[in-house]
């Protein structure tokens, strides 16, 4: 359940869907009054920038890279731009790679930031896997350094997908799959940034990993304990399958420590379920017979990052969702409840982030320094209806959370633990999961919140 503070630092200072029959889904919803619109984007702290068209492919800097059109365009190998032997440092094994390499153009982010968090959607065929990389510029015109944000493939017998700790330039750091600004309080702010792949495959053979979505969320979101109440303008849920990561515990310990741990993949699994999409038969044939639900151990496996030694890296989940067909996955921040009503009212299920004590979470029965659930909806009252994993089994797994206490868990980036210390917060983050081919309403909320 866990994402623990001591590894990364956070932050410091239906109607449409079962309309697209996609999905099954049972939403009813009130007019959203004026109080609890969403804000103007000129005011939002949250910075959202992909590159995923075929003009967007053609205009970064390619070495060996080529763009290739049609529904879902990407950026695969051309022609490779050299040859690398990479040692993985998880299996100690090393092995040569063909590679080409993409550079993004400079963006400039409409919010200067103490934090960059980047995501993304490929696939990555048998012999084959990418390294996602940014540079940024601050505020005071010097750059960082090239920083990886993720060595990643979808399987894990050519490398062992993982990120990278120790990187810094004494100014700003990288804490597992997250830039950060050592120090927000000292006013330097990443401006602008880049992205470069390296796409990398087996030498001598003609596979090629695809990207289809490349980018980042850029935030400045201020230190606080506490958030300003959002006022509700929803009644609704949908209908999310619901499953428990304990009763998974003690299986798979190589993952996390199994199942206690798993509450990022079983949030994962859930939604991408949701969208109808699931493993087949073939690919869960590693699992045990007879385990139950067979297909949240697989998604335990496939997001777990080697270095982190868990399953909770945000891009990771991402990018595990987008495997599924025609699925586009993100990581970013919202800036209110009224933001997921956006989401859920489109038929948009939103994979959340939070840490508390357990008598700041009324109904929860626990307490957490990082913990993953699954907003489904709203009651009339408008509290929050979650799919909580952390429950002892799948039909306990829906959840009521009183609206405040929810709200402000979510959205703080400052706390306090069992023994009084500060902490850090999550300020927002979530995982939001769609199909490509998504209904109008729902390419609509997405829009609107700066994610297509």
């Amino acid at each position: 359940m866990n994402r623990p503070t001591s590894r990364r630092t956070v932050l410091t200072a239906a109607l449409a869907a079962a309309a697209a029959g996609t999905v099954p889904s049972a939403v009813a919803h009130a007019a959203t009054t004026p109080s609890a619109a969403a804000p103007s984007a000129a005011a939002s702290p949250v910075d959202n920038h992909f590159w995923r068209t075929y003009t967007d492919w053609r205009c970064g800097f390619g070495a060996g890279t080529r763009a290739v059109a049609g529904r879902r365009p990407g950026l695969v190998i051309g022609r490779p731009e050299g040859r690398t032997d990479y040692t993985d440092p998880h299996t100690g094994r090393t092995s040569a790679w063909e590679y080409a390499t993409w550079t993004s153009p400079l963006h400039r982010s409409a919010v200067p930031a103490t934090e960059v968090i980047a995501s993304w959607n490929a696939h990555t065929p048998e012999g084959t896997w990418i390294q996602i990389e940014l540079q940024g510029r601050y505020s005071d015109a010097t750059w960082t350094p090239w920083y990886v944000m993720g060595r990643w493939a979808s399987g894990d017998g050519d490398i062992r997908r993982t990120s990278v700790d120790d990187q810094g330039d004494g100014r700003s750091s990288v804490w597992t799959d997250t830039f950060s600004v050592d120090d927000a309080a000292s006013g330097l702010r990443l401006v602008s940034y880049r992205l470069r792949l390296t796409l990398h495959r087996a030498p001598g053979t003609r596979r090629t990993p695809t990207v289809w979505r490349l980018g980042a969320m850029a935030s400045d979101i201020p230190d606080r304990f506490t958030v300003p109440a959002s006022a509700p303008g929803l009644v609704g849920e949908l209908l999310v399958p619901r499953y428990s990561q304990n009763i998974h515990a003690g299986q798979y310990p190589e993952y996390d420590n199994g199942g206690e741990a798993w509450c990022s993949p079983t949030s994962s699994q859930m939604t991408i379920e949701y969208w109808g999409r699931r493993p087949t038969p073939e690919d869960l044939a590693w699992v045990e017979p007879g385990l139950a639900d067979p297909q949240v151990c697989h998604a335990a496996r496939f997001t777990y990052d080697y270095q982190y030694e868990g399953c909770g890296n945000w891009p990771f989940n991402a990018a595990y969702a987008a495997t599924y067909d025609d699925m586009g996955a993100v990581v970013t921040r919202l800036g209110s409840l009224t933001d997921v009503e956006t989401l859920i009212r489109a038929g948009i299920p939103v994979i959340t982030s939070q840490s508390f004590l357990e008598e700041e979470l009324a109904g929860a029965g626990y307490g957490t320094s990082g913990h993953l659930m699954t907003v489904i909806g709203f009651t009339a009252d408008g509290d929050v209806i979650a799919n909580d994993p952390a429950s002892p089994d799948n039909e306990a797994v829906r959840r009521v959370y009183r609206r405040r206490e929810w709200e402000n868990i979510w959205l703080r980036t400052k706390r306090y633990d069992a023994n009084g210390k500060v902490r850090s917060g999550t300020g927002g983050i979530c995982y939001i999961f769609w199909p490509v081919k998504s209904a109008p309403s729902q390419h609509r909320a997405l829009r609107s919140l700066g994610l297509v």
